[in-house]
């Protein structure tokens, strides 16, 4: 029973940061469209996906953790 709503968080949260990506790739679009120098938009790319990456490896991370057995959790800490 815990690993549904634990796996229905992670799939929430899942979505939220592919939804973020998505918007982010929107307004570079539109930033293109007001005619900002296409290196521009892709530095601010990439400094608005860092912290996407971010919390898609801590994410990843509370993952790999909450699949070791009980006794490798304690261990680790």
């Amino acid at each position: 029973m815990k690993n549904k709503p634990q796996n229905a968080s992670q799939k929430a949260i899942a979505f939220l940061l592919i939804l973020q990506t998505i918007l982010i790739g929107v307004n570079a679009e539109n930033r293109l469209q007001q005619e900002d120098s296409p290196i521009e938009v892709l530095m601010w790319m990439i400094n608005q996906c860092i912290p996407v990456l971010k919390q898609a490896s801590s994410l990843q991370e509370k993952q790999k953790k909450s699949a070791l057995p009980t006794h490798r959790r304690f261990e680790e800490q």
